[in-house]
């Protein structure tokens, strides 16, 4: 597996990022969905990354930024044919990895509390992030669940 940073506007990405959106907007109230557009993960304060193994998308995630030392996790989603393969944990480390060097103190993450979201979830536990109370412009949403890991640092 190949985890490189970029890859939006690879047809493969687009077509499994429009999944990722009209996937988590399927099993989540309207207004309580907060995945971004294709387009959205262009913006200047996100870095994205996607995975690949042999000309095959495996799956993607991105790093917002919020402040100067506050991170966001976006648009994490493993394709279906690549599922407990350990890709989202592959690429979740990237993104930890890579705020650690941009000195970010703490990512946060907004998922959803459905069932759907489960192994999402559980997959942030794993990787120490806790719950926390909504961050940044979210509020107190009962399709939302939050989480937040401290990096340390500054």
């Amino acid at each position: 597996m190949q985890i490189r940073r970029g890859g939006l506007d690879e047809p493969e990405v687009i077509a499994l990022l429009a999944h990722h959106v009209a996937s988590a907007r399927a099993v989540t109230p309207p207004g309580s969905a907060h995945a971004l557009e294709h387009e959205g993960l262009k913006a200047p304060d996100i870095a994205f990354w996607s995975a690949w193994e042999d000309g095959r998308l495996l799956g993607v995630g991105a790093l917002r930024r919020l402040d100067d030392r506050h991170g966001e996790i976006k648009s994490m989603h493993t394709a279906a044919h690549a599922r407990e393969r350990g890709v989202a944990a592959a690429i979740l480390a990237r993104i930890i990895s890579h705020a650690r060097e941009e000195g970010l103190s703490r990512l946060s993450l907004e998922t959803g509390s459905w069932a759907y979201f489960a192994p999402a979830r559980a997959l942030y536990a794993r990787h120490g992030f806790t719950e926390c109370p909504p961050f940044g412009d979210y509020v107190e949403d009962p399709s939302s669940a939050f989480f937040t890991l401290d990096l340390g640092g500054r």
